[in-house]
């Protein structure tokens, strides 16, 4: 049941003739007239419903799919060149820091949870030579030539 307002507006002002009519203002606000049955319309409704979807897709030029693939891997192969230069550019400012630092005397605790960062930088003196050997051919015993004058051993003669 729903309530009907009461929206009389008869009273408030006066016409030309001196007969009273509404001022916009409702005389009896909020007093209910009568109550009325409303129509909801619900119903008991039960519903199931099943239902399956597919989707293919074909592209109809391939050549801009071909295209956009050899972008990202290009792409792909870009960024792993990057982080290989940053490794690179990485490793080599430790060996460089690692060695000056130990030219310098100066080096972690070997029990320093950090001593293992410059642990397989190796410093050597600018004089050291690594370990090698020559192979020093005979001179063959067939072809002896013993030199008499100065000019046989090459090169010009002052006087």
């Amino acid at each position: 049941m729903d309530p009907v307002y009461d929206v009389t507006d008869n009273f408030g002002s006066f016409d030309e003739n001196g007969n009273q009519i509404g001022d916009g203002i409702l005389d009896n606000p909020g007093d209910v007239i009568f109550f009325k049955r409303t129509r909801t319309g619900q119903k008991d409704n039960y519903n199931l419903s099943v239902g399956f979807s597919a989707t293919w897709s074909h592209p109809l030029d391939e050549t801009l799919q071909n295209k956009c693939k050899e972008a990202a891997q290009t792409n792909i192969e870009l960024q792993k060149q990057v982080t290989a230069n940053k490794r690179l550019d990485f490793e080599l400012a430790r060996l460089k820091n690692c060695g000056q630092l130990l030219k310098d005397g100066i080096s972690f605790h070997p029990r320093s949870p950090y001593y293992k960062i410059c642990a397989d930088v190796i410093v050597r003196d600018k004089s050291y030579i690594t370990p090698h050997r020559h192979s020093i051919p005979s001179p063959s015993t067939s072809s002896q030539h013993v030199s008499r004058d100065a000019a046989d051993l090459g090169g010009p003669l002052k006087k």
